[in-house]
């Protein structure tokens, strides 16, 4: 602690929840498929060793309080209750000794369920709608349970399914559940549980939102009915654990809704349709002589998702100024979570304005982030750059339900820059049996990444860049003011190539024959090229990555071809800097690539519906001309809109220098044009074999 900057100090002084006290004000929070009770698996719940790791993992790196992602009291799968898996919770106390030995606490999150919220996945929907599989499935997955909500209404997922009404009786189950299974988590030593949630538009949230209850029973209609299932809830955890034993509620302060779907950006006006600030003060002490010991707070429903899971274009911090206002109306220690930086959080601390500081997925990217905190080692830490692609890869467009992969669905909490979180037994760094001369080319992100992983393992690599920079194609990705963290991953691999003797860079060298190379393996990570298109007039435009870079200027109406996610960025972009986007894309929907998280891709839709930004779908391209793109929409109808610069953003095409062949390894969008997540993990998947 010595060398801790006193910037940081507030971070590490103690705290209590009730009489359990914490050692430092950093909250670990809870993340889908981070649960110890297992995610989503065919088997059923069950103590998940993979989660167990990592917590013990980040445990003993100085964390204060752990909350593992949800754990839903019915078995998503067969329908088994928590409470009915005695072995599960005897497991569970074995590794709550292990995890206080570390100096650590941690609570376990119970959730009511999801209700509208529930991500019904593109596979699953087709089930659900037709009446004769719903009854088939129902015994293995019950649909009609995981989607009852407290009124009939739309599924966030798949609008066209409506959720049924949850029956007091179902109600009354679940109240029961919570207080079976938080007495036997207290008897586990599990230091305090977390009831999941008045929080991000679950279930209990939609039973306090009056969009969303349109009951007239006991649980809807006035602020005390819609309020009773989570105070019901807490009471009877009370009664079965004890009045000392601490309950947390996960809270979102306000929904930040303008409507079905819709959400508020940051800083606009707007009416706001779910819980505004002044029932949020009223709700949060109400909540709290309810009997919860904690609020665990941010913003944010599934509608306005990138309050409660802020991409990198929300701002940092985001969800702070309204946390720390609601701490004023409760006696009852407060968390703010939210993109939530250390030195900003750790002022907030030493003012009072809030009680700790809540991070998740800085914790998968880096789980030695805080021990380098301490330690003044800020510039070790891997940033998280917000991009969801590993961790919550949620995705959807117009029409479609949840798109994600039911690999991705049955393995959240993974992370993209670290392919060791959560998938310990597939990826881990082993000595090699045979230490070998490997030449990697191209210094892109992928390139980087197996020169260092090779270099871990005792291998011996020169890497070839022809340019003088490090960073690939990711430098034009990086190079939009908002990204900033993805700037400090760049950063980050260039300082860590440097820590390895056995790694040798070669800048400025263009590799033109293979065999001077004199390598045992070669790894070719040169990553893509654009794709050109045949439009007349095509050549008059602006390629993306010259746009990004900034060798190219662009006037002040521009057209970008291309809604899909590097299209809209720069759109997004462009605004920000005062120009007048237009955007042209041929799908039915911007962003259409499934493993691109709803919260990243909403923002940017939001965003441009809010601007009023010319979003042109099902519409090609005709001409490209001086001061004019000309479309065809698809109802058959032409216009010509103004363009002093059209920006081609239409996807890229692999661009290996060497083919794949024997000790010829092809990696990243030089195998295949993906993602950050596809490049590292196709990385490790190649060079844990060398």
């Amino acid at each position: 602690m010595e060398k801790t900057d006193k910037k940081y100090e507030a971070l590490f002084t103690p705290w209590k929840i009730r009489d359990v006290e914490i050692k430092n004000r950093i909250v670990m929070c809870p993340m889908g498929g981070t649960s110890l009770f297992g995610w989503f698996e065919l088997g059923g719940c069950h103590f998940d060793k993979e989660a167990a790791k990592l917590f013990l993992e980040r445990a003993k790196n100085n964390v204060g309080l752990i909350i593992p992602g949800i754990a839903p009291l019915r078995d998503t799968f067969w329908g088994k209750w928590l409470w009915q898996n005695p072995k599960m919770f005897e497991e569970l106390k074995v590794f709550m000794d292990e995890i206080h030995k570390t100096g650590a606490k941690l609570f376990i999150q119970l959730t009511a369920g999801m209700g509208r919220s529930w991500a019904i996945t593109e596979l699953v929907a087709p089930l659900h709608k037709n009446k004769f599989t719903r009854a088939i499935i129902k015994p293995i997955i019950d649909t009609s349970h995981e989607l009852a909500s407290p009124s009939p209404q739309p599924s966030r997922w798949a609008h066209d399914i409506e959720c049924p009404e949850m029956t007091v009786e179902q109600i009354h189950e679940i109240i029961e559940a919570f207080a079976k299974t938080a007495k036997l988590c207290r008897d586990a030593g599990v230091d305090g549980v977390e009831v999941h949630a008045v929080h991000e538009g679950y279930l209990l949230d939609q039973f306090t939102i009056e969009f969303f209850n349109k009951r007239t029973d006991e649980y809807g209609g006035s602020f005390e009915n819609r309020y009773r299932f989570a105070a019901e809830v807490v009471k009877a955890i009370k009664e079965a654990c004890g009045e000392d034993y601490p309950v947390s509620l996960r809270y979102s302060v306000e929904s930040k809704m303008k409507g079905f779907c819709e959400g508020a950006m940051p800083g606009e006006e707007y009416t706001e349709v779910g819980r505004n600030m002044a029932e949020s003060e009223k709700a949060a002490k109400y909540l709290q002589d309810a009997g919860y010991d904690m609020l665990n707070a941010d913003n944010g429903t599934y509608d306005s998702w990138y309050w409660a899971h802020p991409p990198m274009y929300m701002p940092e911090n985001c969800n702070l100024e309204d946390v720390a206002h609601i701490k004023k109306f409760v006696d009852i220690p407060v968390v703010c979570a939210g993109r939530m930086d250390a030195e900003v959080g750790a002022k907030a601390v030493a003012e009072g304005r809030i009680d700790a500081v809540g991070v998740a997925r800085q914790f998968l990217v880096d789980p030695e982030w805080i021990t380098k905190l301490i330690e003044d080692r800020l510039e070790d830490i891997k940033p998280c750059i917000c991009c969801h692609s590993g961790c919550f890869n949620f995705s959807s467009s117009k029409g479609h339900a949840n798109t994600q992969d039911l690999a991705d669905t049955m393995g959240l909490a993974r992370c993209a820059l670290n392919p060791e979180t959560m998938q310990s037994k597939k990826y881990s760094v082993q000595p090699a049996k045979k230490a070998k001369k490997i030449a990697v080319i191209g210094g892109g992100i992928g390139g980087m990444e197996a020169a260092i992983l090779c270099a871990k393992r005792g291998h011996t690599v020169t890497l070839y860049e022809k340019t003088d920079k490090l960073g690939g194609v990711f430098i034009a990705a990086a190079a939009p003011e908002f990204k900033e963290k993805d700037k400090m991953l760049i950063s980050w691999y260039i300082r860590e190539l440097a820590k390895y003797p056995a790694i040798t860079v070669k800048m400025n060298t263009e590799v033109k024959d293979a065999a001077s190379l004199g390598a045992d393996e070669i790894i070719v990570a040169t990553g893509a090229k654009a794709r050109k298109i045949g439009t007349p007039g095509a050549d008059k435009a602006v390629e993306a990555v010259d746009y990004l870079l900034g060798n190219k200027e662009v006037g002040e109406n521009v057209t970008v071809i291309g809604g899909g996610l590097t299209g809209c960025e720069i759109a997004y972009e462009l605004y920000l800097k005062g120009k007048k986007p237009t955007i042209v894309e041929m799908q039915d929907d911007l962003i259409t690539t499934k493993g691109i998280c709803l919260a990243n891709t909403s923002y940017l839709r939001d965003f441009f519906k809010t601007n009023k930004v010319p979003v042109y779908i099902e519409t090609k391209v005709l001409e490209i001309g001086d001061g004019f793109v000309t479309v065809e929409k698809k109802d058959g109808t032409k216009e010509k809109i103004v363009a002093d610069s059209t920006v081609l953003s239409v996807g890229y095409i692999p661009a290996p220098v060497l083919e794949k062949g024997k000790n010829v390894h092809v990696i990243g969008d030089a195998a295949g044009v993906g993602n950050l997540r596809t490049v590292i993990w196709g990385a490790w998947d190649v060079c844990m074999k060398l």
